[in-house]
This record gives structure tokens, C-alpha cells and sequence, in this order.
């Protein structure tokens, strides 16, 4: 099977899905509520997020200063276009997959009902 058009190596990886999809799901986010959210650290998060800032995927802003400094993030339209190519990407792959599954069902029902008599 050959990896349908979409997929995006890039936000693939689980933490970056997961940076992505948080973030799809609303116009800008704080730091403090994406890394308490995903249970990333303070550093982990910034390493996935320059990731993807360096991609174009998302877009940083920082206010203030010193303690009161605020990191606010969002996804561009590029990566939110890319988020959800990679979503349709991972539906296909999953459908591709169901037929398959659906005839391998009841061989292996009748297989386990058997089993128990």
C-alpha cells in the first residue's frame, strides 16, 4: 500500500499530532494550556514547537517580559491546511483497511466461539 497523498511526515509523530490537533481546534492557545494539556514539558513543548514553526505550520507570539512573559501560539493557514490533509491521509489508510477486517471478523468469531466448547 503505497501512503496516501496528505500524510505529512512531519506532524505524524505523536507529539506533533497531538500539538497540531489541540491546536486546530481553536484560533490561539497559551503554552502554559497546550504543555499542561498534552503533560509535555516546559522543553519538550518548545522543541516541538520550533519544529513547527520552522515548517511554517505555526506562528509564535510572546508578550511582556521576565515573569510575566506569555507565549501565545496558533496554527497557520499552511498548518492547518497540512493538519488536515494529514487527517484525510490517516482516514484513508483506516478505510483501506476496514474491508479487510470486516471478512477477517466473523472467521475469527467463529474461531473463538468454537474454542470455548
Amino acid at each position: 500500500m503505497s501512503t496516501p497523498a496528505g500524510f505529512d511526515e512531519l506532524i505524524h509523530p505523536a507529539t506533533r499530532l497531538s500539538v497540531v490537533a489541540l491546536l486546530a481546534a481553536t484560533e490561539w492557545a497559551d503554552f502554559a494550556f497546550v504543555r499542561d494539556s498534552l503533560s509535555l514539558s516546559d522543553s519538550a513543548l518548545s522543541k516541538q514547537l520550533a519544529t513547527l514553526e520552522e515548517a511554517g505550520y505555526l506562528e509564535l507570539h510572546k508578550e511582556g517580559g521576565g515573569r510575566k512573559r506569555r507565549t501565545r501560539v496558533r496554527l497557520t493557514d499552511h498548518g492547518r491546511a497540512a493538519f488536515e490533509g494529514h487527517v484525510a491521509a490517516l482516514r484513508a489508510i483506516v478505510e483501506g483497511a476496514g474491508p479487510l477486517a470486516a471478512t477477517e471478523t466473523p472467521t475469527r468469531q467463529r474461531h473463538h466461539s468454537g474454542a470455548g466448547r
